[in-house]
């Protein structure tokens, strides 16, 4: 493994360890086993080296994440593949968490962040809507996205109380059922002019 390769593996592993902004230079060049000096002659900065870094862990997490959610059939099965992906992945879902707070004071991030939940949104939609199109699968992925997100956050902070795959599944059902009652009690309110 050259230089290069060495760098990104130990960027990657003090991201994981001590987060994006924790991590400096002297740290991956010590985790990597190179000179300081490479850092700057094969990425430029720290902050460049870390994002291709976070960009090559977060393509590999992908990779992972959409094959458990793809393994369950049934819409509990995927929940749990993203629940398993919190337990064995926290520190990349950590990371991204916390990247989130970053993106005001970084461009790059902030357009890969951007890029990420686009293509997370539309993986969602493909997954969970497959036979919505057009508007209504748009609104379904932004729905789970934003259920995704919930749910990695209840994970990572308190993971005894977080709902499972089969909670999700049903306070969705529970969501809709109430939903859908109380449209049906606003149209009847307006069928007759009462209130």
């Amino acid at each position: 493994m050259g230089n290069r390769e060495a760098l990104i593996q130990g960027a990657k592993q003090c991201l994981f360890e001590k987060g994006f902004t924790r991590t400096t230079a002297r740290d991956i060049a010590t985790a990597a086993g190179v000179s300081l000096a490479a850092i700057g002659y094969h990425f430029g900065s720290t902050e460049a080296l870390l994002s291709q870094a976070l960009f090559a862990a977060v393509e590999e997490w992908g990779g992972r994440l959409s094959q458990a959610m793809a393994a369950g059939g049934d819409p509990a099965a995927i929940w749990d593949g993203v629940i398993e992906s919190v337990r064995s992945d926290r520190a990349m879902w950590t990371v991204q968490y916390e990247l989130v707070g970053q993106i005001d004071r970084a461009e790059q991030l902030r357009t890969f962040l951007t890029e990420s939940q686009r293509y997370a949104r539309s993986e969602l939609g493909e997954l969970f809507g497959s036979s919505a199109e057009g508007e209504e699968q748009r609104l379904l992925a932004g729905l789970y996205q934003a259920i995704l997100g919930g749910l990695v956050m209840q994970w990572l902070i308190d993971p005894e109380n977080a709902p499972s795959g089969a909670d999700i599944v049903a306070a969705l059902s529970l969501a809709a059922r109430r939903g859908a009652s109380e449209v049906e009690g606003d149209d009847h309110e307006g069928a007759d002019g009462q209130g």
